[in-house]
């Protein structure tokens, strides 16, 4: 059974005609470039954007996404989206954040330089899972009630192909040279392959454990790391021959629900609700090295884009816990909405408020650059 808790130039000289015609002529150049000034800094410019870390998180009961901003660790926008958000996903350039609405049939797509909605996309029944392919020319979105994954175009924001899967699609992953989706089917105990070429199921589904449900590729894309929520464990898929090998036990009466992988490849992290925990997994080994202890009903999991915090969203908590990957400890929670179910972080690109110059202090500026000029042209 599919799992759904619902728990932001001037030259001086002077000249024939005397020192009038002179001062004319500082004021007005001043007052042109006094008017630009003002209309530069009264809007947002390319100069002001800037790119910075941030974590968006769903909060399922309350239809929001709270925006952490990383650096501070606390929330600095919560945007109102579709009826019970679950996952969401942040596009390769930072500029778009898109949120699976499964009680809305449709996906929000956020711009993350204004933090607000600028659509809403019909979708199939049910959406939950999304993913982004590495050029950030497409989004993929499973379908849990529809056993579908639709294909979102994001250029314009539609839906350019329906590809029938398994059942209850619940996780998605896009292989890191972009050529192929994993798709992982809860009721099936299967994944199914996309090639995205032609939007395509390849082959027959490959079997893993009982109600698998995250899915993320290593760095390489040579292995897809698939949490089986039944049979507490994690299968280790190899991509060339999509064949399970091995099969990692996540402890007795663990559900693991999402996985992630480091940058480096080297850790596998995957959230256990049931036990309220973290485990971290040797790649090298593919052995459970650690539990970290969170909060209540971890799901949602997101690396910071440097991987060296681990964001965990605890459901029964309503807060995220930050975790250093270095110490593998909690070094901070931040409360978000209602039952947070998914997190994505990303490096995106904001408006610096720090670049705003107040009207007073402006006008300062700008008598003091008028005086400085005027004094320039006696001393000339």
């Amino acid at each position: 059974m599919l799992r759904i808790r619902l728990r932001n130039p001037f030259r001086n000289g002077r000249r024939r005609g005397g020192w009038s015609r002179v001062r004319s002529s500082v004021a007005s150049a001043v007052l042109v470039a006094a008017a630009a000034v003002a209309t530069v800094v009264s809007v947002p410019s390319a100069a002001m954007a800037q790119n910075r870390d941030f974590a968006y998180v769903t909060n399922s009961s309350a239809g929001t996404v709270s925006v952490i901003d990383i650096a501070a660790n606390r929330v600095t926008a919560t945007i109102p989206v579709g009826l019970t958000p679950l996952q969401v996903a942040i596009s390769p350039n930072g500029t778009r954040a898109y949120v699976t609405n499964e009680g809305s049939n449709t996906v929000s797509v956020i711009n993350t330089l204004t933090n607000g909605v600028v659509k809403n996309i019909p979708v199939g029944m049910g959406p939950f899972a999304v993913a982004v392919s590495p050029d950030g020319a497409r989004v993929y979105v499973t379908n849990a009630t529809a056993g579908s994954v639709s294909v979102i175009d994001a250029a314009t924001n539609g839906v350019v192909a329906t590809v029938p899967v398994g059942a209850t699609p619940s996780g998605v992953a896009v292989s890191p040279n972009g050529g192929q989706v994993y798709v992982t089917n809860l009721n099936s105990d299967t994944v199914s392959v996309i090639n995205t070429a032609d939007n395509a199921v390849v082959g027959q589904p490959i079997t893993v454990g009982h109600a698998p449900v995250g899915v993320a590729f290593t760095p390489d894309g040579a292995r897809a790391y698939v949490a089986d929520a039944g049979a507490s464990a994690v299968s280790v898929i190899n991509t060339v021959t999509r064949v399970v090998d091995p099969n990692i036990p996540t402890g007795t009466g663990s559900d693991p629900d999402r996985v992630v992988i480091s940058p480096d490849g080297a850790r596998a992290y995957v959230s256990v609700p049931s036990l309220n925990t973290v485990e971290v997994i040797n790649t090298v080994t593919n052995q459970v090295t650690t539990a970290i202890p969170v909060a209540v009903s971890p799901f949602g999991l997101a690396l910071s884009p440097s991987g060296n915090r681990l964001y965990a969203a605890n459901n029964d908590s309503d807060n995220v816990a930050v975790i250093d990957t270095v110490t593998n400890k909690v070094i901070g929670t931040v409360a978000v909405g209602g039952h947070p179910l998914g997190v994505a972080t990303g490096r995106v690109v904001t408006d610096d408020p720090q670049s705003r110059v107040p009207t007073q202090i402006r006008r300062h500026k700008i008598r003091r650059h008028y005086h400085q000029k005027i004094r320039q042209s006696q001393d000339g």
